[in-house]
């Protein structure tokens, strides 16, 4: 019996067991996706939060935080890098400053990092945080530099390189974007970027499980980290060494998938500032009418069924994250994975159709 047989056979005697009770079909069908992934070594391991109104619907771990010495993966404690669901993090974080008016996001670049070099547009942070600046992406061994760059140092990596295009006429995605947004943050503040970040954010949402990459030099926290793969056809192999410090905003924070869920049902509760603060952040951009599903540091999109969400997917070296809230559905999913790139995107989506379809059948 192939794996596709075994899992559906497995589904199949489910149901019968189950009857009708959509929420707990929904919730095997999900556990036994997951559970193949781990099985047929798709990837190390998994950590799965999903919420509904505020309550647990799937809280587990899957798989190893570490492979070789078989330490399972714990949803609340195992910290794995969450890579541009950290954009997310840092974008509540502006909007913070938007609303205590210390940032203008119309307002120049220049007016908050003057000593940036010049180029031959003037560009804004609102087209920072959309990625329609025109500011480059990553090139060569760039994805995955091992060096201690603070936030102002890192910039050297790209600040002498022309813009792609003049600034809102398109659309191209880039961190290092939100590496300009941090430091500007950071200038405005007056305080590491980190620091406010922490401050604004995770201690007032109570993100107690949420670190930047240099607190895994506290033993405390460094238990907790799961250790990074990458995968080829020979199997999983340890993640090359990086440093992603300086890119925190755009892809460098850890965190547990428990921890991001409380981020997700802030945003459903209203916790997080005023709506007309939060709708600039969550309505889609558009480029000479054409939508790019991006607002600021969140994708705002529809999934293959229509249903309206917003949150991120995220990849890096040694992890791969979804994080994704449904306000209709008044549903946090967030599942992240310690392996680079690894082309579970397909399944991911049947978990979670899967989990919202059962949960919106009975309520």
């Amino acid at each position: 019996m192939n794996p596709i047989q075994k899992y559906l056979k497995n589904l199949f005697a489910a149901e019968r067991l189950l009857g009708n009770d959509a929420k707990l079909i929904g919730l095997t069908k999900a556990d036994a996706v997951l559970t193949t992934l781990v099985n047929e070594k798709k990837v190390p391991g998994i950590s799965i939060s999903v919420l509904q109104e505020g309550d647990v619907v799937l809280q587990k771990g899957y798989g190893y935080a570490d492979f070789e010495e078989k330490i399972p993966v714990h949803p609340e404690k195992t910290l794995f890098r969450i890579a541009s669901v950290s954009k997310p993090i840092a974008a509540t974080a502006l909007a913070q400053m938007v609303a205590d008016g210390q940032i203008d996001l119309d307002a120049s670049f220049y007016n908050y990092v003057p000593y940036y070099p010049k180029k031959a547009h003037d560009f804004t942070l609102r087209q920072l945080a959309c990625h329609t600046a025109g500011i480059r992406g990553y090139r060569g061994i760039e994805y995955g530099l091992n060096k201690p760059y603070s936030i102002k140092e890192s910039i050297s990596v790209f600040k002498d390189d022309d813009l792609l295009f003049k600034p809102g006429t398109s659309y191209f995605y880039t961190s290092y974007g939100w590496v300009l947004i941090s430091l500007a943050m950071q200038e405005v503040s007056g305080i590491p970027f980190e620091d406010y970040v922490h401050k604004k954010v995770l201690a007032t949402l109570g993100m107690k499980s949420t670190f930047d990459p240099k607190a895994v030099l506290n033993a405390d926290v460094l238990h907790r980290v799961t250790k990074f793969y990458s995968k080829n056809r020979k199997g999983f192999r340890t993640a090359i060494p990086v440093n992603n410090f300086f890119k925190l905003a755009g892809g460098g924070y850890l965190s547990t998938a428990a921890d991001i869920a409380k981020l997700g049902q802030a945003y459903l509760e209203g916790k997080i500032l005023t709506h007309d603060v939060l709708s600039q952040f969550l309505t889609s951009k558009t480029i000479k009418g054409v939508p790019t599903y991006y607002g600021l540091g969140w994708q705002v999109s529809q999934d293959k069924k229509g249903r309206r969400f917003y949150g991120h997917v995220g990849n890096g070296v040694g992890g791969y994250s979804n994080f994704f809230v449904y306000p209709e559905q008044q549903m946090v999913l967030v599942i992240l994975v310690n392996c680079t790139s690894p082309n579970i995107q397909v399944e991911l989506d049947e978990v979670i159709d899967a989990l919202i379809v059962s949960r919106t059948e009975e309520s």
